[in-house]
């Protein structure tokens, strides 16, 4: 899709379709106004019949209006104009792609970028807008014999800015936003393959195309390399599974040759029926999901790697398995982690902690600025923070910060959890130094203590996307964050 910036008259725009918003009570936007004047107060005359009332999110489509040249005009809700934020911005972007999706226009002038937010600038309505619309345009059906769309597809959107002035840090914007949306479109991707697909050979078979088309380094370390390396964690998990398990490592050298990198680890479990303590039976199929850390960090390294982002990025993923074979780890088995800590298996379920440790460990060669972790890891998170906030924890009040600070601007939230020494009690074993689980009380917390032990060598924070990673229902699939998020965060490194 082709985005542009434009401060031109929309009243004069000749488009498929030019989208104007109406505030409740029938007040119209500027943009509105002007093709309200064009039109002999066409708009007016439609809004005091009673066809459509401002209300957010609702639309109106509107064919040959007099006096202007575009195809159609579409009417957006905004709401009560004392309470339009960024949250109604999103809503109402979001409504005016669903209509858009719905007419046969092949471009459209939107017409909403140029609203006044507080706090927001031009340059995030813009990434905003753009973002809105590539999600509204995506569809997964690579896997159907036919496209589920018949439509003819929307193919190109000219942003209105209300200022000349704004033309250049809107199109700044513009080459930002597609790189984030098209770092999000690739985590989406390999989030909603099928298992029988998106294997953990697959899954490094990406990672090395994705290495190839943009200039990054890839390892991929097999079998015997993990033995060698004494993950015996991960190797665990691995081994019930006839798939074998590899670590995806992509280097991305962008800043100085020396300078420390900026470490993204995700967990890679391409399908996961949690071995030998097997899950229940009912909606199983959305453990092809729990690799979606993995493909976030996937999609950011494609995201940074197209903005060319001055800054050395190393991304690390786990890739495995977790399969109830005869060769499972069971119950009560005690495993080696690379960083020689013994860990006593109270749960196979609780894999992801298991692969990730090992994978922790082993980024302490690149002596990293900061390591960010992320990782469908627990169903406690979506008890606590439910679809909304992605759980955040760190052994560094200023690294989460910084990355709770960029969730804000991405609009990709999260929140920032505790992780007091007092959760570390949890971690008992009479066996082995700790176990992989505690009690069922604070479940996302006693993860991330767990992972807090192989993090003593740099600053760290693990994001628990098991909440955020994927939708279930009747919009099952996979979102694509915390791309967004870890994506402003670089950004922020780099500048």
């Amino acid at each position: 899709m082709e985005f542009s910036i434009n401060s031109g008259a929309p009243e004069k725009r000749r488009s498929g379709c030019v989208v104007v918003g109406i505030h409740e009570g029938r007040k119209l936007t500027a943009a509105a106004l002007a093709i309200d004047g064009s039109s002999r107060h066409y708009l007016g005359d439609v809004l005091r019949r009673g066809d459509h009332e401002g209300k957010l999110g609702t639309t109106l489509l509107l064919h040959n209006v007099p006096g202007i040249p575009a195809d159609r005009v579409l009417l957006v809700g905004l709401g009560r104009e004392r309470e339009f934020g960024e949250a109604a911005y999103r809503t109402a972007l979001a409504a005016a792609m669903r209509a858009l999706k719905a007419t046969g226009a092949a471009e459209a002038t939107l017409c909403l970028t140029d609203l006044p937010l507080k706090r927001r600038d031009i340059s995030w309505k813009v990434e905003h807008a753009v973002l809105a619309i590539r999600e509204g345009a995506y569809r997964f059906d690579k896997m159907k014999s036919k496209a589920s769309d018949g439509k003819r597809a929307l193919r190109k959107v000219v942003l209105h800015v209300a200022k000349r002035g704004d033309v250049a840090a809107g199109e700044s914007a513009i080459r930002r936003a597609e790189a984030i949306a098209e770092g999000i479109a690739l985590a989406k991707d390999l989030g909603n393959l099928p298992g029988n697909v998106c294997t953990p050979t697959y899954l490094a078979e990406q990672a090395q195309e994705l290495a190839k088309r943009h200039g990054l380094k890839a390892q991929i370390l097999e079998q015997k390399d993990l033995e060698k390396l004494g993950m015996g964690c991960f190797l665990a998990v691995a081994q019930g599974s006839r798939q074998p398990p590899k670590l995806i490592v992509l280097e991305y050298q962008g800043g100085a040759r020396n300078a420390p990198p900026i470490a993204l680890v995700g967990k890679g479990i391409t399908f996961d029926t949690g071995g030998i303590s097997i899950k229940p039976a009912p909606e199983m199929d959305e453990m092809k999901f729990d690799m979606c850390g993995g493909a976030s960090v996937l999609g950011t390294m494609k995201a940074i790697a197209l903005m060319k982002l001055p800054l050395n990025v190393v991304g690390v993923v786990p890739a495995t398995e977790n399969m109830p074979g005869g060769n499972a780890i069971k119950p009560g088995d005690i495993v080696t982690t690379m960083s020689g800590q013994t860990v006593e298996i109270l749960n196979t379920d609780a894999e992801g902690r298991l692969i990730l440790c090992d994978a922790l460990t082993y980024v302490e060669k690149y002596k990293p600025a900061a390591v960010v972790d992320i990782a469908t890891l627990t169903g406690a998170m979506v008890i606590a923070l439910g679809h909304v906030a992605t759980g955040c924890f760190a052994n560094s009040d200023p690294l989460a910060a910084e990355l709770l600070n960029a969730g804000e601007e991405a609009w990709d939230r999260a929140w920032h959890m505790p992780l007091w020494d007092d959760y570390q009690d949890a971690l008992k074993s009479n066996f082995a130094d700790f176990p992989n689980i505690g009690s069922r009380a604070g479940g996302s917390i006693t993860a991330a203590c767990f992972l807090s032990r192989f993090t003593k060598a740099y600053p760290w924070a693990h994001l628990d996307i098991a909440g955020t990673g994927w939708k279930s229902g009747a919009e099952k699939g996979a979102t694509g964050r915390p791309v967004g998020l870890l994506t402003h965060f670089l950004l922020k490194r780099a500048a």
